[in-house]
């Protein structure tokens, strides 16, 4: 084992990794009137549990859009974290486009339901206006209930509103304050088998004034003569105020993967990028 790998042991009798996908529904997104919190809440959920992010994507709110990345994304076999449109505005058509999808209808579920009209309860404050369930008002509320058939539902600490999974997918609301604890306990319900499981390193080079060019041939050698290694370059143009071989351009230059298969590869990449005319200062990983 390389010394500075940076390792995590599991049982090797664990199950195969899957991937986590994120899915971000909402205009206000894309326009920037908001910043989008949930990608970099799941990627810290997920690494705190030995898992990783493997693709986001941002969807308008349009029904035809978010109903085509579904069909794509139920179909990839992949765990999916869907945040947005599941209220019961105008503008929210995650529910029904999930039901599209999957070629079914959205029914009210029983136990959304009755943890909605729990919630109409409670914040009526003894109004027994406000608390008759059988007002348009809050007969609306109950659509925020109506899920495609056969979902379960993700509980709401926040408001007690569910969100709803359905064949690994995950439908939590916009706000990160109430998607960041349901995607935590959808992580830690049902995929606790998955975590830590990967007997996971990387480890990296500085290469001062390398050139991506002259090294991906190098990287592509790697990667083919050492089957389940990843070959990864960060470029950077420099930044004066860290000094040393970071105040100029650089690269840096590494791999990760399997801790098992890292050590020949690791070798190779160093001894690889020395044969190029180019210098190599290690960084010590924390």
């Amino acid at each position: 084992m390389v010394d500075g790998l940076k390792k995590v042991v599991i049982d090797e009798a664990a199950p195969a990794m899957r991937r986590f996908g994120l899915i971000v529904i909402g205009d206000e997104i894309l326009s920037g009137r908001r910043q989008d919190k949930h990608m970099s809440k799941l990627i810290e959920l997920l690494n705190e549990r030995g898992l990783s992010l493997s693709w986001a994507k941002y969807v308008a709110d349009d029904p035809e859009q978010i109903t085509a990345t579904l069909k794509e994304s139920f179909v990839s076999g992949d765990v999916v974290f869907s945040t947005g449109g599941i209220g019961a505005t105008p503008d929210d058509h995650t529910r029904q486009c999930a039901a599209l999808a999957l070629g079914t209808k959205t029914e009210l579920h029983p136990s959304a339901q009755e943890l909605i009209a729990g919630r109409i309860q409670s914040t009526a404050e003894g109004d027994p206006v406000k608390a008759d369930l059988s007002t348009p008002e809050n007969q609306h509320r109950f659509k925020m209930g109506e899920f495609p058939i056969g979902s379960e539902i993700i509980p709401n600490p926040y408001n007690q509103i569910p969100g709803f999974r359905i064949q690994e997918h995950h439908f939590l609301p916009g706000f990160p304050v109430m998607a960041a604890p349901m995607m935590a306990w959808c992580l830690d319900t049902h995929y606790q088998n998955l975590f830590h499981q990967e007997n996971w390193a990387e480890q990296s080079f500085i290469v001062p004034k390398g050139i991506e060019s002259a090294l991906t041939p190098l990287m592509e050698r790697i990667e083919a003569s050492f089957p389940g290694v990843k070959v990864f370059s960060l470029p950077s143009v420099g930044d004066p105020s860290k000094g040393g071989v970071y105040a100029q351009r650089h690269i840096e230059l590494g791999i990760k993967g399997n801790a098992n298969l890292l050590e020949s590869a690791w070798i190779a990449l160093r001894t690889g990028t020395q044969a190029l005319g180019y210098e190599i200062h290690d960084i010590t990983q924390v």
